[in-house]
């Protein structure tokens, strides 16, 4: 009995199929023109817009609308009275200048303060470094409720309650806006400090020339959380402020809530106002923080 040979298949090669795989993987790709990750990210994106989105419908919504129960959803028809309401109070005008101004000084000043602290501990060593810097980050984990009864005595000391340096003085340098820059200047290699102190550069002029243009994302970082913190802030306006024309937004929108009769298309309307320029600065620098999160986190 004579044994049939077998015919084995030619060897594919290795090119063909990985111009196969390719030409599968590239397939996939347009049928999926996005990453995988979105399909997780999407809804989630969904519902932390829910409470914006039902926000800016209660805003066009009348008192009557809003307080109806079952509540509505969706308004029957658009009504602006809340708008007007707030608009034509003689008051928000000064109340917005006044958020503005003290969320501005806030902004400018931990940008500067905070870059100048950042880089002393980061590219300096001088007695008593490590121990300023960790004494500087434990006053991170102290609630505010603990240090506003202090805080309330010195600005009283100094005369600056009922006016916008209570709010404006506590907020000038903060711990985080000094660790974060710390933090991003560790990142950045000192080769190029190093050629400009050879070039006779001094280390203000290294910072303000070499070290803060590529600190960019840092800045922006900083300046939108600076901003979001005084812009936001009702607790310390309550207890510094006592005069309405001294109010800022947050501390102003709670003169709309009576205690027997609230204003509730106004509140609302006067909620998207304010959040409104909190919005648009993390949209304008929505890549820079990203990018100084991702670098800055990284190195201890």
């Amino acid at each position: 009995m004579t044994a049939t040979p077998t015919t084995r298949p030619a060897p594919v090669p290795a090119a063909t199929v990985a111009a196969g795989t390719g030409a599968g993987s590239q397939r996939a790709r347009t049928r999926l023109p996005f990453s995988t990750w979105h399909l997780l990210l999407a809804p989630l994106a969904l519902l932390f817009a829910v409470p914006l989105l039902w926000l800016l419908l209660s805003s066009v919504m009348s008192n009557a609308e809003i307080n109806r129960f079952p509540p509505a959803l969706w308004p029957s028809s658009i009504d602006l009275g809340g708008y007007r309401y707030v608009l034509g109070n003689a008051m928000f005008p000064r109340w917005f200048a006044n958020s503005l101004i003290v969320s501005a000084v806030a902004v400018g000043s931990n940008l500067v303060l905070g870059a100048l602290g950042g880089y002393a501990f980061a590219r300096m060593r001088f007695a008593g470094s490590r121990v300023l810097l960790a004494s500087m980050l434990a006053t991170m984990a102290i609630p505010f409720q603990l240090t506003m009864i202090p805080t309330f005595l010195v600005m009283k000391r100094l005369g600056l309650i009922d006016t916008l340096g209570a709010l404006i003085v506590p907020s000038l340098v903060t711990p985080f806006a000094v660790f974060l820059f710390r933090q991003f200047f560790l990142s950045l290699p000192r080769e190029l400090e190093e050629a400009a102190w050879i070039d006779g550069c001094s280390r203000l002029r290294v910072l303000l020339l070499i070290v803060l243009p590529l600190s960019r994302p840092a800045l922006s970082t900083v300046a939108v959380l600076t901003f979001l913190a005084t812009w936001n802030d009702l607790t310390w306006p309550l207890i510094a402020i006592n005069h309405d024309t001294q109010y800022t937004l947050p501390l102003g929108l709670t003169t709309f809530q009576g205690l027997h009769h609230t204003q509730w298309s106004a509140v609302m309307a006067g909620n998207v106002i304010t959040v409104l320029p909190v919005l648009l600065a993390f949209l304008l620098a929505q890549k820079s923080f990203i990018r100084s999160i991702t670098s800055s986190g990284l190195k201890g």
